[in-house]
């Protein structure tokens, strides 16, 4: 039988729970009964967990675990509790869902195939592939997550995986135990800097094209609120991840460009505006030469700087 491969798995699924007393109830009752281990962590929710409702709906061989915060931490904070007990209790995979039944689980064999045949480390949900969902997204949030994803990929150096917030997705426990836990973020980062940490495992990450399901809540993150909540982590990631790949682990030729790519795209930068400023001011052209300095430090460093991107987007992790 198809399924009997993922019996001989243990898989766990976490769901971290905040306000979705009958949302998580479909979740539970559409879960297959291959799933050994089911771990929901409350996240201090204001309306209680519906636990012996779960009981009655989870599969027969399925053993469930109830965990409660403390204090609320965030999607990411009862998330990593989650991944911790799944550690705990001998997972071979993980699986992250959502309690707000916004995740199609008919799409579970997908995430898992991948790393049963060890195509991949992580498998993960892509709903930018539904043409469909996208048609019918206000435009200003189809920009705003089209570029947001876009920054992420760079931030992280996922450069060949899409939709990099989606929080549908399948890792193997021996991955996540190499993760520093201290490092993922609590709430809306969690997705992003749990990527900047695979990145450093060189975890192969394969993305699941995968429907966009959306309920009747509206997100409690606007539009204009994204560049100010990522813009400082985004950066910060970026910075130290480039810093820690190309001149504390490792120095190759993407090094090199950077080295001199950027600082002389900046010299011709600087340079340039200052002389300009100095010339207009005295009310004269710039001396040819002049001119020739600043328009080859800027070219020539903008050359390298594009170079550097490509050589990291070509070594970025990739699935088989």
């Amino acid at each position: 039988m198809e399924t009997q491969k993922y019996r001989s798995i243990k898989i766990a699924v976490v769901i971290p729970f905040y306000n979705a007393s009958n949302e998580i109830l479909l979740v539970i009752s559409k879960l297959p009964d291959y799933i050994q281990n089911v771990i929901i962590v409350d996240d201090q929710s204001p309306t209680p967990l519906p636990k012996a409702d779960i009981e009655k709906l989870v599969p027969s061989k399925t053993t469930v675990y109830f965990l409660e915060n403390q204090t609320n931490l965030g999607v990411g904070g009862a998330t990593k509790r989650g991944f911790e007990k799944a550690i705990g209790i001998g997972a071979e995979i993980i699986i992250k869902v959502d309690a707000d039944d916004q995740m199609d689980l008919g799409y579970l064999p997908e995430l898992l195939d991948p790393l049963i045949a060890n195509k991949c480390d992580v498998a993960k949900g892509n709903r930018f592939r539904d043409l469909k969902a996208l048609r019918s997204m206000p435009l200003a949030r189809r920009i705003g997550n089209l570029g947001l994803s876009f920054l992420i990929k760079s931030a992280t150096g996922y450069w060949h995986n899409f939709d990099p917030t989606n929080g549908f997705l399948a890792l193997k426990t021996d991955v996540v135990k190499k993760l520093d836990f201290s490092k993922l973020a609590n709430r809306y980062y969690f997705e992003t800097s749990l990527l900047s940490q695979l990145y450093f495992e060189k975890a192969a990450i394969k993305d699941v094209a995968m429907p966009a399901i959306y309920g009747e809540e509206k997100s409690s993150m606007k539009i204009w609120q994204m560049p100010f909540v990522f813009g400082a982590r985004l950066t910060s990631t970026f910075l130290k991840r480039i810093v820690k790949e190309y001149f504390l682990y490792d120095f190759n030729i993407g090094s090199v460009y950077l080295l001199f790519g950027f600082p002389l795209f900046m010299f011709g930068l600087i340079f340039g505006i200052t002389e300009w400023i100095y010339y207009a001011s005295i009310n004269t052209f710039a001396p040819t030469g002049t001119i020739m300095i600043v328009t080859l430090s800027i070219i020539l460093g903008f050359q390298l700087i594009l170079q550097a991107i490509q050589y990291d987007i070509i070594n970025a992790p990739k699935a088989q």
